[in-house]
């Protein structure tokens, strides 16, 4: 089979026959009670979800809600790790919270393997990247990156506001991710809506929800087919002749893994990037320190993204089991909140605060187990680099309004206004 026959049919048409798997209502609204009723997409969490999350961790550590088909939030260090090296009990078919469940059929691949994928096809899905995220591979893109980073802030062009996540952190990993994938430059705007579409949109109708999913595995077909005309050495032409046990990878593994690196590659960085400038806005003393002691920015971006880690991944259960207290029902969402377990008291000293010369940080921010992110390495560069350039050309910022910063819904949380007053 040539590659044009292997792609030649939508990949989405074999999965047409498959069972659609549960549907939910849409339950929305007031949260009375987080230790029974939590809901991650409510203005509330978005805005500050450290209190309330503190909050369970003291009287309710595995909250349970009823939304969304019924789900369960652990809070503690101790059982956010438990569940994520436990791939016996829990599924990764489904990584993102919402009122529709893929069907068990999926697994052990998942809609977008690696991430979405259990054991055993998840160990070789995942050695497949290893090579383009190693240290050395993304220390090559470091001068781009920096170059890109100077170019938006020269475009700021002596404006005395700027908004930080709307005009700088969002360019940044979309500008990386799609050259790495081969994609045109162009097509930032689109790249904001499939992320805002996949992780928060988790709330609309199923099949209004599948319809914009659709849209952004429609553009990424497209772009399968504009590689198989025109190959070049990028991440899609090598998933398009990549092999796995002897064979060529399915098709809608190939788009799947492109969503994944696109859609996780773009918002997880653009959040860090937003938040560590947001907290240098409103803490001066921090941001005088880096100014002054550069060197200590590699330590400070660790704690960033340990005091305000943007990720925040789901589970299935697999079967009916008592956990830890809670009586899990198969099928119940887990919601793994790293954020929470960054901030547990009982493995991290002066948990709450943030702490920029913080010695031993073990954090979770890049999630626990075999799942781990495999473009930490990446992210770690575009959150350096970023934050170097911008104190090197801006050592002096402020927020301007700080009732004006929103924030995302949903699974990752990072600023998407972020009105700075710069000079």
């Amino acid at each position: 089979m040539t590659v044009d026959d292997r792609f030649a049919r939508d990949f989405r048409e074999p999965r047409d026959d498959r069972p659609l798997g549960t549907r939910n209502e849409i339950i929305a609204g007031p949260v009375a009670d987080w230790a029974t009723d939590f809901s991650h997409v409510e203005p509330e969490w978005s805005a500050d979800p450290y209190p309330i999350q503190d909050d369970l961790r003291q009287r309710c550590p595995i909250a349970r809600t009823e939304r969304f088909g019924g789900g369960w939030l652990p809070t503690r260090y101790e059982d956010v790790a438990a569940i994520a090296y436990d791939t016996e009990r829990f599924s990764s078919r489904a990584v993102v919270m919402s009122n529709f469940r893929p069907p068990p059929e999926l697994a052990p691949v998942g809609g977008i393997p690696p991430i979405s994928s259990d054991p055993p096809f998840h160990h070789d899905a995942r050695r497949l990247l290893l090579p383009a995220f190693t240290k050395t591979e993304v220390s090559k893109q470091a001068p781009a990156t920096r170059a890109l980073c100077h170019a938006l802030i020269d475009a700021f062009d002596g404006q005395d506001v700027v908004d930080a996540a709307r005009d700088y952190a969002q360019h940044i990993p979309m500008r990386v991710i799609a050259g790495m994938l081969g994609f045109p430059a162009d097509d930032g705007p689109q790249f904001r809506e499939f992320v805002e579409n996949t992780l928060e949109g988790v709330n609309l109708p199923p099949d209004e929800r599948m319809a914009k999913m659709a849209a952004l595995f429609d553009y990424l077909v497209a772009q399968i087919h504009d590689h198989i005309d025109h190959p070049r050495e990028d991440l899609t032409t090598f998933l398009i002749n990549a092999e796995l046990n002897g064979h060529k990878l399915d098709p809608s593994h190939v788009a799947g893994t492109m969503a994944l690196l696109l859609i996780a590659g773009i918002d997880t960085t653009w959040s860090a990037i937003g938040a560590s400038l947001w907290h240098l806005a409103k803490t001066p003393a921090d941001r005088e320190r880096l100014v002054a002691e550069p060197g200590l920015l590699p330590t400070a971006a660790e704690e960033f993204l340990r005091a305000y880690a943007p990720v925040t991944m789901a589970r299935l259960v697999k079967e009916d089991m008592h956990w830890h207290g809670a009586d899990m029902k198969a099928e119940d969402w887990i919601l793994l909140s790293f954020p929470a377990a960054n901030r547990d008291p009982e493995q991290f000293d002066r948990a709450a605060e943030v702490v920029i010369d913080r010695e031993v940080n073990r954090h979770a921010a890049f999630g626990l187990g075999i799942h781990r992110c495999v473009g930490s390495h990446l992210a770690r560069m575009e959150l350096r680099v970023a934050l170097d350039v911008w104190l090197e050309r801006i050592p002096g910022f402020s927020l301007d309004d700080p009732s004006a910063v929103t924030w995302s819904a949903g699974q990752i949380r990072g600023p998407r206004a972020l009105p700075l007053r710069i000079g």
